[in-house]
């Protein structure tokens, strides 16, 4: 397992300007710096509307950051997403680096089976182990069989969410970004997410992410950063 950081945060900031409302700027964060380890399950902690989701986003890329940089370990060598290219961005993902957000969003009509097993093929296994990882990931989620074969454009949210899940899993990239993975899951499907999160950690994958629930931040944080810490004035 490489000893180097995963991803490294140095001074980001962000903010919004909100152009119909006469150029005000809306502080987001200032200078936010941390550095996340192998096998290290780093949560972002604070209230709603602190920053944490829009930390995730300028990380896999879709914010950009004000300031800063965001090194990202591509292989042995570490990309700056403040400053890559769309093209290297995505390739980036493709490589190295995985999200679950809130929402499930995919093409409408792809069957479930397919969207998991198109992630584990992006992570570089062969069709047909693609297809027998979703199978395995989808069963350990309590994915009911008979709904594979159907887009989940129809499913309950804590379904769609199992699928989320499974589709972030898949891949099996060196760094997860996880927003609220376990939000609309019942106790027992939270308990085979976070199963699942530390298996991954012990395996060496780099986790950063987003619970409000008390009981699967305490089973999965490593350490808890508290965004407060870096707040900045939210109008100017």
């Amino acid at each position: 397992m490489s000893t180097q950081p995963v991803v490294i945060l140095d001074n980001v900031s962000k903010s919004f300007t909100l152009h119909l409302q006469g150029g005000t700027r809306i502080g987001v964060v200032t200078d936010v710096s941390f550095t996340v380890d192998p096998g290290e399950c780093v949560v972002l902690g604070g209230p709603s509307g602190a920053g944490k989701s829009s930390i995730l986003k300028m990380i896999y890329g879709t914010y950009r950051c004000d300031r800063g940089s965001i090194l990202v370990d591509d292989g042995g060598s570490y990309v700056d997403v403040a400053t890559a290219s769309p093209r290297r961005v995505l390739a980036l993902r493709r490589r190295s680096m995985g999200y679950v957000s809130q929402f499930l969003r995919v093409i409408p009509r792809v069957p479930t089976l397919e969207i998991v097993a198109e992630a584990a093929r992006e992570g570089g296994l062969a069709p047909e182990q693609a297809r027998a990882h979703a199978r395995s990931l989808l069963a350990m989620l309590n994915v009911r069989e008979n709904l594979w074969t159907l887009p989940p454009a129809t499913f309950s949210g804590g379904e769609q969410q199992r699928v989320n899940v499974a589709r972030g899993l898949a891949a099996e990239q060196p760094l997860l970004l996880l927003d609220e993975p376990t939000a609309s899951l019942d106790a027992d499907n939270r308990r085979v997410v976070v199963d699942m999160i530390n298996e991954r950690k012990r395996r060496g994958m780099a986790m950063i992410g987003i619970f409000h629930d008390d009981d699967v931040r305490a089973r999965v944080a490593d350490r808890i950063i508290d965004i407060r810490d870096f707040a900045e004035s939210r109008a100017a």
